[in-house]
């Protein structure tokens, strides 16, 4: 791994996100210092005690410098578990804090990303990103500021305060400590690669119970609840494994860690009794040896742990950082318009591809003009690129080849915010969100008064469904809209859209779900209450499209043919092969 790779998976390159709770972040580490200050002065109140206090005590039967030791060691027992409080305070509250802006950050990213850049990652991805990893990130930064000072600040304490009691013991400390380092350098190097995988299975299970629990009633339909849980127990087994293959290498941290514990304690009560013997060290100096030395080894366990915990995290890290550091594939002009004149749009020779290869294009040098307020059918054969068409129009991708204009001006010069502002668009996939039918409604305008959503809901033909509810307008639509049919959900969909008031409004086939009936009512309300609204409707049925001012036939991507129904009738065969065919389903 390159040198500028290991820089951009750092924690530190996302520091700038923890904002106001910076502070706490700076002062955790200085209240650390106090803690370890009195830990690893209170062994030196041991020694004193055994052998001093205690033997002063026996001979005089005087108590006063036993208790003044005794009060001495609670004192600094107390001073230190404070200071130790408001370091875990501080640091829960800067790491917590942290990952609250984190996660604000990507959220914003996403919000900003292309159609194209969502597809990149996939939504399972991006929202273990936004959650997962973040947690693992937060974590390890609350980790980080407690321990990073708080460890090598008691490593070193304990080893001058050892150093100055016994150099010979100490010495002792130089055999363990580059051995701990050798594992610990071994363990890391081998874990980082695990994790990653380990990321990349969570993702996979994310996207199962995504895709199971959005398509629940599909599956019940369609009996498939055995066939779903052997896929996420699958997907389940997988993350175990994965997990096991990462833990099955940080597991030799603490077997690692022991080892050298205990041996560095048997070599200290080895060469330190004999010291005793000869009477070159006291019982209250070997205790209080052996207790620097266990607080040198348990700041290097810290260590070794937060290590590890680096480890697992720069694999979240990375993959956080990739979000961040994608550059969204639409973005606004340096001098954007901010002003659609009109509903006039254009396209010169527009060829498009999803992955951008012109060798390979999705629609290809489609030639069309639609003027202001006109109404447009856009029929063809599943596959023949209609909604990738219309995708174009509010710069939901951008061309790959050609010109889009509307209003006369290039699609990619506008302000993103006005031009979609002015477009309204009834997607195949008809969303609803949770909450009650009036604030979604108001998607479309969230100045809508109460009269105005009435309106659009009539020439939705919603509000007849909408009134028939007890709570009327104020019926909660549950997560997705799923208090409501397929029908009453394209209705409501249309009448947000119609809300919007915009100067292009475009049906991807929105009125499928419902009646021909009520679909007619609704193409007449678009007709009167629309005039000047230029009106694009994709649609399997021709009677949908047929007194349109003009009807569009793709066909693999092409324009086969542009004209009115009765032209289409005498010279497109593709056109008037799909309309015998409806009228023979109808007869």
């Amino acid at each position: 791994m390159t040198r500028e790779k290991k820089k951009k998976d750092s924690i530190l390159n996302l520091l700038k996100y923890a904002g106001k709770y910076k502070w706490p972040l700076i002062f955790c580490p200085m209240v650390m210092i106090g803690e370890v200050a009195m830990e690893t002065y209170i062994p030196k109140l041991i020694q004193r005690l055994i052998d001093e206090a205690i033997p002063y005590s026996a001979q005089s039967g005087e108590m006063s410098q036993v208790l003044i030791c005794g009060g001495l060691m609670i004192a600094m027992a107390l001073i230190s578990m404070g200071f130790g409080m408001a370091g875990s305070y501080l640091g829960a509250k800067g790491g917590m804090g942290f990952g609250r802006n984190l996660r604000q950050a990507l959220f914003e990213k996403i919000q900003r990303f292309s159609f194209k850049n969502i597809d990149k990652f996939s939504t399972a991805s991006l929202v273990t990103r936004i959650t997962t990893d973040v947690n693992q990130t937060q974590n390890t930064l609350i980790m980080l500021v407690r321990m990073a000072f708080r460890s090598p600040i008691m490593f070193l304490m304990s080893l001058f305060y050892a150093w100055q009691m016994n150099p010979s013991l100490t010495s002792i400390l130089f055999i363990a400590v580059p051995l701990l380092a050798l594992g610990i350098v071994i363990i890391m190097r081998n874990a980082f690669p695990r994790f990653q995988i380990m990321m990349k299975k969570y993702d996979i299970l994310n996207r199962e119970v995504q895709e199971n629990l959005i398509a629940i009633r599909v599956v019940k339909a369609f009996v498939r609840s055995a066939f779903e849980k052997k896929k996420f127990g699958d997907a389940a087994d997988d993350v175990t494994g994965a997990q096991r293959s990462a833990e099955k290498v940080v597991l030799w941290n603490g077997p690692l860690m022991q080892i050298l514990m205990y041996g560095c304690i048997v070599s200290v009560l080895w060469f330190g009794g004999q010291q005793i013997i000869r009477g070159e060290m006291g019982v209250g100096a070997l205790l209080t040896f052996i207790t620097y030395i266990t607080q040198i080894l348990m700041a290097l366990m810290m260590l070794s742990f937060l290590f590890v915990s680096i480890v697992l995290s720069r694999a979240s890290i990375s993959r956080i950082l990739e979000v961040l550091n994608e550059e969204p594939d639409i973005a606004n002009p340096e001098t954007a318009a901010t002003e659609v004149k009109d509903g006039e749009i254009e396209f010169d020779h527009v060829g498009f591809s999803y992955a951008g290869d012109k060798d390979n294009l999705v629609l290809q040098d489609i030639n069309l003009h639609i003027k202001a307020g006109e109404t447009i059918g856009l029929i063809g054969a599943t596959g023949s690129a209609k909604t990738s068409l219309v995708s174009l129009i509010p710069r939901l991708y951008d061309v790959t080849t050609g010109t889009l204009k509307v209003g006369g001006r290039d699609v990619r010069d506008y302000d993103l915010h006005a031009l979609r502002d002015q477009v309204a668009m009834v997607l195949q996939k008809n969303v609803l969100f949770s909450g009650s039918i009036k604030e979604n409604l108001r998607w479309g305008d969230e100045k809508a008064t109460d009269e105005e959503i009435t309106a659009a809901c009539q020439a939705a033909a919603a509000d007849e469904f909408v009134r028939s509810f007890p709570d009327g307008y104020e019926t909660d639509l549950g997560q997705g809209g799923v208090n409501v049919s397929g029908g009453q959900k394209q209705r409501l969909c249309i009448a947000r859209a119609l809300l919007k008031k915009p100067k292009i409004m475009i049906l991807d086939d929105a009125t499928s779900a419902v009646d021909t009936a009520t679909d007619s009512r609704i193409r007449e309300a678009l007709r009167s209450q629309m005039a000047d609204t230029t009106k694009i409707i994709i649609a399997q049925r021709i009677t949908s499209v047929m007194d349109a001012d003009r009807v569009v036939v793709l066909d693999n991507g092409k324009i086969a043919d542009v004209g009115t129904h009765d032209e289409l009738m005498a010279r497109c065969d593709i056109y008037r092969d799909v309309y015998l065919s409806q009228q023979k389903g109808v007869a």
